[in-house]
């Protein structure tokens, strides 16, 4: 097995799509038997995906990622462990005991074929929590919509810029999921990198600082539509712990490379419980109200 670490100094750096250099560590009988550090010859999701499925890397380690991000590594097979920080070494060792808990910045789980393990049933924890304003990074299953290679698939002033923005965050009935100005805190992102779901960086790629908008996101711009393939079930005789669960519950599972996921129970019966792996915000229409405070140049 390989894992690959966006690497910085000896540090994991935190932001996936401009890393510079990877350290990638070869794998054998769950022990680090030899490492190096590679360039990551050039910047975005696309190119950084397919540089890592051409070193035949399996896990990928990392800060933040966003939603097109998550869509090219899917798509090269590389399992994501993201909002890691500290020493890659030590980050790579805690992977390998299974103390490394991935923040739920990813969500794109393909291999929930076996090695279940049912994780802390934290009630109410979903992998969109929402706390940084629906930055792909706590985001999972936004879709790429067509920006997964080099450049983002819109321009505008403020891409590739630093922009603080606060918002709030209604559904079309009206009622508020999200709001930065309740926490008092502007969100802090760069537009155009992928960091936010795709119809929130589009709004703000062109706005003036102190300009507010109002806009209305599809699915398509927002958290994607849910995906059948990621309700599955699991007899309950081979998926410890679940037979304390019930319908309705939001729990951790993990995969097979030990990474933990969040999942909502959705049935359950006698012999066999089924999950829902979807992004708990897949197919919902949102509206944004947005103010941009603040344009960092750089």
């Amino acid at each position: 097995m390989k894992i690959a670490v966006t690497y910085d100094n000896g540090n994991i750096f935190q932001h996936f799509g401009r890393t510079e250099q990877f350290k990638v560590y070869e794998v054998e009988d769950n022990k680090v038997v030899s490492s190096e550090v590679i360039g990551s010859n050039g910047v975005g999701h696309g190119a950084l995906a397919g540089l890592l499925a051409d070193q035949a890397v399996d896990v990928l380690i990392c800060g933040g990622l966003g939603g097109g991000a998550q869509t090219a590594l899917a798509e090269a097979g590389v399992e994501v462990c993201a909002g890691a920080e500290g020493d890659a070494d030590q980050a790579v060792e805690a992977y390998l005991k299974g103390e490394l808990v991935s923040t739920g910045a990813n969500c794109d789980h393909h291999h929930h074929e076996d090695g279940h393990s049912c994780g802390d049933h934290e009630e109410g924890h979903g992998c969109g929590s929402h706390d940084e304003g629906h930055s792909c990074g706590s985001g999972c299953g936004s879709s790429c919509g067509g920006g997964c290679g080099s450049r983002p698939a819109f321009t505008g002033r403020n891409v590739g810029k630093t922009c603080r923005a606060h918002y709030r965050g209604t559904f079309n009935d009206g009622t508020q999921f999200d709001s930065s100005y309740d926490r008092g805190e502007p969100l802090e992102f760069v537009c155009g990198a992928g960091q936010m779901i795709l119809g929130f960086d589009k709004a703000v790629a062109d706005m003036e600082v102190g300009q507010a908008v109002d806009v209305h996101l599809m699915p398509e711009e927002a958290y994607g539509m849910p995906d059948p393939s990621a309700v599955f079930s699991v007899e309950i005789a081979q998926l410890p712990g679940s037979e304390e669960l019930e319908a309705g519950q939001q729990v951790y599972l993990s995969n097979q490379f030990g990474q933990p996921f969040p999942v909502k129970v959705v049935e359950k019966d006698e012999k066999m419980i089924t999950f829902d792996a979807n992004h708990e915000m897949a197919g919902k229409e949102l509206n944004f109200r947005i103010e941009l405070v603040e344009v960092l140049e750089g």
